[in-house]
């Protein structure tokens, strides 16, 4: 489902997070452009997708709003759980058992695409639905 929707977006690429790891040394999303996310949970020896997020909106005359710091900054100082990810992922894993966190990013509005990342965001997130019944786990909301 999501290689069907994503395959396009040539600048890509994913990352491990383990509890004990620093993300700031685990991330190589870049500083510089916008996208979506995709995070799958190792956990007793399964893969299951449970969040899909955002970098970069759209402002109201239509244009592109990139976070001042890309991607990258979305992981290392966006906020889940109620405070940064890097304090709040260790504590969620332990709490759900998870392993590892394999993160999959794509640029989807940057120097060879132009696709809002809330576009595609919405578009994964109402596949997945569709697929499931449900939202994946760490995701609230369309």
């Amino acid at each position: 489902m999501i290689n069907l929707l994503t395959k396009k977006y040539k600048q890509n690429d994913h990352f491990f997070f383990k509890p004990t790891d620093r993300l700031s040394e685990v991330c190589n999303a870049p500083k510089d452009s916008s996208g979506v996310y995709v995070i799958y949970a190792l956990e007793k020896g399964k893969v299951n997708l449970i969040y899909i997020g955002i970098s970069g909106r759209k402002n109201p005359d239509g244009n592109i709003q990139h976070r001042k710091d890309g991607l990258r900054g979305r992981f290392l100082t966006g906020k889940q759980f109620g405070d940064l990810r890097q304090k709040t992922w260790p504590a969620q894993m332990k709490f759900e058992n998870i392993d590892g966190l394999d993160i999959y990013w794509f640029v989807t509005h940057g120097k060879s695409n132009n696709d809002f990342p809330r576009d595609i965001e919405i578009e994964l997130l109402k596949k997945y639905q569709s697929i499931h019944g449900t939202l994946p786990r760490w995701n609230k909301e369309i």
